[in-house]
């Protein structure tokens, strides 16, 4: 224990001084102490104006993080109220069809069991409408539309690889009874595949498609001209590679051979022209379409797209404006996990092909599948085995073309996301 004057007590004391009162007692002064008192500056424990600087700071200290913390939660607060507007916003830009999950229900019974644990089947619809804001200067609104693409893609269940396979909208194929809009139903029929859109809509083309394949799909994307052109302008512009020259006036494009980044407009036309590149046939224009995806592919990776919230958002706010989807991708939660689950997967494995086709036997203009080329593709996406594609030439057919049933192909003619165009 200290005495007031800073002295250990129990010791001497210097002359003339009297012990004060023990610290933590109450002293009793004696007559006339007060009056001594007065004036005289208190004596103070060593360390005590060091304790007493501290209390301040600390007191002060306080009341600067009570002022940080209410900013922060007024900030915390702003930003959330900002990104959950976004989010509210990009969610209500995409469609649900809910016209197509209803018919899919009712025809449940006949639908194939689903894939192996956790591979995904997502079916890519591009539509021919006129119909709708920015669709009219593509042609006459004729009330009717078709698939004008049609690309099944797979999910490996272990995300490492992804198959597209574009199903020619002029194959030959049987479209089920559907149901209409308008209420009726259509009669069972042999028909180019494209017709199936036409007389069902997407629940129609899903349900052909499953026939023809006996893969179950997961999911569903339905994509018109319009929407095309918006998603590839806001992502800058998409880099091709021409290893030829195109000049088709009615696809509104010409360009000479190299590279180049076409606008959402350009590269509508490079997509869908096939009179003027190669031999003018679909399949030339299916394999266009394969190496802009891959190109698209690139070009989300190349800019950081995903990881840069500025680049990202006009990129989602066009995908979602433009997208009619199934009920389970109607939201910004189901495309972000398709996003993520394919965001990690190389380019070399990216993939792309067309069904083995060939010209159909009663029409040269239309395709029929090669079997048994077509039903061992079929086979590995459905028991999510891995599918081999490399380029071919048109004089190297290979047993995938040749149909021959003793030896189904091992590799199918295709692409990756890897190559490009200019070889």
């Amino acid at each position: 224990m200290t005495d007031t004057a800073g002295t250990p007590s129990g010791t001497d004391q210097p002359e003339g001084r009297t012990p004060g009162p023990a610290v933590g007692r109450r002293s009793t002064l004696g007559p006339g102490a007060g009056a001594s008192a007065v004036g005289r500056r208190p004596t103070l424990r060593p360390g005590a104006g060091a304790s007493a600087a501290g209390g301040r700071t600390r007191q002060r200290r306080k009341r600067w993080l009570r002022r940080t913390a209410l900013g922060t939660a007024v900030f915390v607060l702003a930003a959330g109220g900002t990104g959950w507007a976004v989010y509210e916003k990009l969610n209500g830009n995409i469609t649900k069809d809910m016209q197509a999950a209803e018919e899919l229900k009712r025809y449940e019974r006949e639908r194939p069991t689903p894939s192996a644990q956790g591979a995904q089947n997502i079916l890519l619809i591009g539509s021919d409408t006129r119909a709708g804001a920015g669709n009219a200067k593509y042609g006459r609104d004729s009330g009717t539309a078709r698939s004008d693409t049609t690309i099944l893609l797979h999910l490996a269940a272990d995300r490492q690889s992804a198959t597209a396979v574009s199903i020619p909208r002029d194959l030959m194929v049987d479209v089920p009874s559907c149901h209409k809009p308008d209420g009726t139903s259509t009669e069972p029929v042999f028909a180019m595949f494209n017709h199936a859109f036409e007389a069902g809509g997407s629940a129609c083309t899903i349900r052909t498609v499953e026939k023809l394949t006996d893969i179950r799909i997961d999911h569903h994307m339905v994509v018109d001209f319009s929407g095309f052109t918006k998603m590839v302008d806001a992502l800058g512009g998409v880099d091709v590679c021409l290893a030829e020259p195109v000049d088709d006036p009615d696809a509104h494009v010409k360009l000479p051979a190299g590279r180049h980044r076409l606008s959402g407009e350009a590269a509508l036309g490079f997509v869908r022209a096939r009179k003027s590149l190669g031999d003018g046939s679909d399949t030339e224009r299916m394999d266009r379409q394969q190496r802009f995806l891959g190109a698209v592919v690139n070009k989300l990776r190349s800019d950081d797209v995903l990881l840069n919230p500025v680049k990202l958002y006009p990129v989602l706010d066009a995908a979602t404006s433009s997208l009619t989807t199934d009920p389970g991708l109607g939201n910004l939660r189901g495309l972000y996990d398709l996003v993520r689950g394919m965001r990690d997967i190389p380019t070399e494995r990216m993939q792309f092909l067309t069904v083995p086709r060939a010209p159909y036997a009663n029409n040269a203009n239309r395709d029929q599948l090669v079997e048994p080329a077509a039903e061992h593709l079929f086979a590995q996406l459905r028991t999510d085995a891995p599918v081999a594609v490399a380029p071919q030439s048109d004089t190297d057919k290979g047993d995938e073309e040749a149909g021959d049933p003793s030896n189904p192909p091992s590799t199918f003619r295709g692409n990756t996301a890897a190559d490009d165009g200019c070889g």
